[in-house]
């Protein structure tokens, strides 16, 4: 099994707030660890964690290690904005910029220095089929991004994640806000990516772990309760908690 980042005891503080307590886990490459437990667990911290976007939240601090590619992110050598080139991410609520479709996509692959035309237009063709929404807008790259639906709004943004060819995608709740028909292209996608790219997503809802992840890792309160298989943790899990939240008895 090869490993996309190694978390090596990793806390992190909010000013006096402790809201990760030591956690360590391994993430494997080309598949799709889900991160589960009740509002306010750490999960989305542990993965905003993951390419540095905590460091934008005034008086955090943190210990411990992210270790990719053979380096420590949080090293005084990384460079951020390579680093969340390589690691994206996707928010929760769909949040195209407010110029066209093309342009969005173009944005990324233009600051990290592509200037020809041609390269752009190949870079979104591809990123648009790899997210499964080229042939949707395809006629219309030059209309605002703003007129899409949410439920392509939030495929476009993926989109624009793919566009500077990450090697990590990061997912936090994309899809909470999106109805059952544009949730399940989004599910679908994801399956298709993780032959290209590593996906950690941050999901409130059980069923879309069970049908889309190949690994969960349970949070409580800050502490990594489990980490298994996904059907593993779902059938027999092993710690207490970790079954009570699923079978719906908290959170």
């Amino acid at each position: 099994m090869e490993i996309a980042l190694e978390i090596n005891k990793l806390n992190l503080w909010y000013g006096d707030n402790h809201a990760l307590h030591d956690i360590s886990l391994l993430i494997p490459k080309n598949e799709i660890t889900a991160l589960i437990g009740p509002s306010g667990c750490g999960k989305s911290t542990f993965l905003r964690s993951l390419n540095r976007m905590n460091d934008l939240v005034d008086n955090v601090k943190i210990t411990g290690e992210v270790i990719y590619k053979d380096e420590n992110i949080y090293a005084p050598s990384v460079d951020v904005t390579e680093l969340r080139k390589n690691i994206g991410m996707v928010f929760q609520k769909a949040n195209p910029f407010p110029m066209s479709i093309y342009d969005n996509i173009a944005y990324g692959p233009r600051i990290h220095g592509v200037k020809s035309k041609a390269k752009l237009d190949e870079i979104v063709e591809k990123s648009l089929k790899d997210a499964a929404i080229w042939d949707e807008v395809k006629d219309r790259l030059r209309k605002s991004a703003l007129g899409l639906s949410g439920g392509q709004q939030q495929r476009l943004c993926i989109t624009r994640a793919l566009a500077v060819q990450p090697d990590i995608i990061l997912m936090d709740e994309s899809t909470s806000a999106l109805d059952p028909i544009s949730t399940g292209k989004i599910e679908e996608l994801l399956i298709e990516l993780k032959k290209k790219y590593t996906v950690i997503m941050v999901t409130h809802n059980m069923q879309q772990a069970v049908r889309t992840s190949d690994n969960c890792a349970f949070f409580l309160l800050g502490d990594l309760i489990e980490f298994s298989k996904t059907e593993k943790m779902f059938m027999n899990p092993e710690n207490k908690k970790t079954e009570e939240y699923i079978t719906g008895r908290f959170g």
